[in-house]
C-alpha cells in the first residue's frame, strides 16, 4: 500500500482502464442528412524520409505475432488478449472479464476471436486482482494456437520502441507503435486491504503507444516480437461523446516478468499470493517535507505507517510519531534506502523488486536510516491479507 504526500491541490488526469463496454458504431451514407465523422487529414512525409528497413521490421513483426493475439468479448464489454501456451490458455486483464464472475464459470460466457476469424467460447480458470490478470481456457484446434514468445522486462530501457496489438473500440488486430516512456510505475490494485485502502500494483511500464478502450489485456511487444507487457490502463482527460476515455499518450502495461510468475500459478491453482511487507510509504517527498522530517537524504521510501502485527511491525520497522507542520506527516519514521543490498530511491522501486523476485515466506533485508544511524533489518514476508 502507498500514500503520497502532496503540498498543493493539483488537477490530476483520470486513470482509466482501457477496456470497452459494448457499443454500436453508426455509419452514414454520403447523401445522409445526418452529420458524418470525417477522418482528420494526415500529413504524409516524403517517401525518402521513410526507413525501409524499419518499416519492414514492423511489417514482419505484425505478420509473425498477430496470429497469437485475440479479441475478447463478454456480455458487458470487450478487450484483448494473447495465446500463452499450446494448451489453449489465453491471458488478458481481470477487469476485462470481471463481470463474468469467478473461475469455473460455464464455457459460454467469454467469446475469444482469433485473427484468422476462428471464434470459440472460453472459461475463466484463474484471476489475479492484485495485478489485474486473468487466464481463459479455450478448446481450439492446434493450428489456431500460436503462443507468443515472452521477453524479459528487466532488460527494458526508456526510449526503446514498443508495439501494441489489440482490439481498440472493437477494431480487431490494430497495431500501434511508440516507445517506453518510463519504468517501475505503480497503479492501484483491483483489490482492497482489510482497512479499505487499495493495494499497489507495481513494476508497471509506461508507454506512449496508442492504447484505447478495447486494448486492455492485449500484448505490448519489443521490436523483436517478444511480449514485454500486457496493456492495462491509460491516463487521460479526454473522452468520447459516450464517455469512453481517449488516448493522450500515457498508457500503462503490466510487466511480463510479473506475468511469467503469476500466470503459471493461476493455471495450476486459480489464484496467486503476493508478498506482503505491511507498511505505507511516501516516496517523492517535496523538499519542504524532507526538511520537516529531518531526513538526511532526498531519496528512499519513508515509512508513514506500519500494519500492526504485520511483517514489518514484527521486524521492528518504525513509522513516524512526531508531529510536523504537515498534519498527515509525522517525523521519526524509518527511511528505507536499500532492500537486499539494492538501492531504493522510491517506494515504487522497492515494490517492483518485491513482486517480481519474492513471495510469501521469503526474507528480505531492509536497510533503513534512523536519524544518523544506518540499520539492516531482516523481514520475513507474509502474503497479502
Amino acid at each position: 500500500m502507498k500514500k503520497k504526500v502532496t503540498l498543493a491541490i493539483l488537477t490530476l488526469a483520470l486513470a482509466a482502464l482501457a477496456c470497452q463496454t459494448p457499443s454500436f458504431a453508426a455509419t452514414q451514407s454520403p447523401d445522409s442528412s445526418l452529420p458524418v465523422e470525417v477522418a482528420p487529414t494526415v500529413q504524409v512525409s516524403d517517401a525518402s524520409d521513410v526507413n525501409p528497413a524499419e518499416q519492414e521490421t514492423l511489417v514482419t513483426l505484425f505478420e509473425n505475432v498477430s496470429p497469437g493475439t485475440v479479441a475478447i468479448f463478454t456480455d458487458s464489454g470487450q478487450g484483448s488478449g494473447f495465446v500463452f501456451d499450446d494448451q489453449g490458455h489465453i491471458v488478458t486483464n481481470f477487469h476485462v472479464v470481471e463481470n463474468v464472475s469467478n473461475p469455473g464459470e460455464p464455457v459460454d460466457v467469454v467469446e475469444v476471436r482469433f485473427s484468422s476469424g476462428f471464434m470459440v467460447f472460453g472459461s475463466i480458470v484463474g484471476i489475479d486482482t492484485d495485478s489485474d490478470l486473468a487466464v481463459i481456457k479455450v478448446d481450439a484446434p492446434a493450428a489456431e494456437l500460436k503462443p507468443l514468445p515472452l521477453g524479459d522486462s528487466s532488460l527494458l530501457k526508456v526510449g526503446q520502441t514498443v508495439v501494441a496489438i489489440g482490439n481498440p473500440f472493437g477494431l480487431e488486430s490494430t497495431m500501434t507503435v511508440g516507445i517506453i516512456s518510463a519504468l517501475g510505475r505503480t497503479l492501484d490494485s483491483q483489490r482492497s486491504s482489510p482497512d479499505g485502502a487499495l493495494f499497489s500494483a507495481g513494476d508497471i511500464i509506461q508507454t506512449d503507444a496508442a492504447i484505447n478502450p478495447g486494448n486492455s489485456g492485449g500484448p505490448l511487444f519489443n521490436i523483436y516480437g517478444e511480449v514485454i507487457g500486457i496493456n492495462r490502463a491509460i491516463r487521460t482527460t479526454n473522452f468520447t461523446d459516450t464517455g469512453e476515455p481517449v488516448n493522450s499518450g500515457i498508457g500503462f502495461a503490466i510487466s511480463i516478468n510479473i506475468v511469467k510468475r503469476v500466470v503459471p500459478v493461476l493455471i495450476q491453482t486459480g489464484n496467486y499470493d503476493y508478498p506482503f511487507l505491511g507498511i505505507s510509504s511516501s516516496s517523492a517527498l517535496s523538499l519542504d517535507a524532507v526538511n520537516a522530517l529531518g531526513l538526511k537524504q532526498y531519496t528512499g521510501a519513508y515509512v508513514t505507517s506500519v500494519v500492526p502485527n504485520g511483517p514489518a511491525d514484527k521486524a521492528g520497522i518504525k513509522a513516524g510519531t512526531t508531529p510536523t507542520n504537515y498534519p498527515t506527516l509525522l517525523a521519526g519514521g524509518d527511511l528505507i534506502v536499500a532492500i537486499d543490498g539494492r538501492e531504493v530511491r522510491t517506494f515504487d522501486e522497492m515494490l517492483a523488486y518485491l513482486i517480481t523476485n519474492k513471495g510469501p515466506g521469503d526474507t528480505v533485508v531492509l536497510t533503513v536510516l534512523r536519524g544518523e544511524e544506518r540499520v539492516d533489518v531482516p523481514v520475513k514476508l507474509d502474503k497479502r491479507p
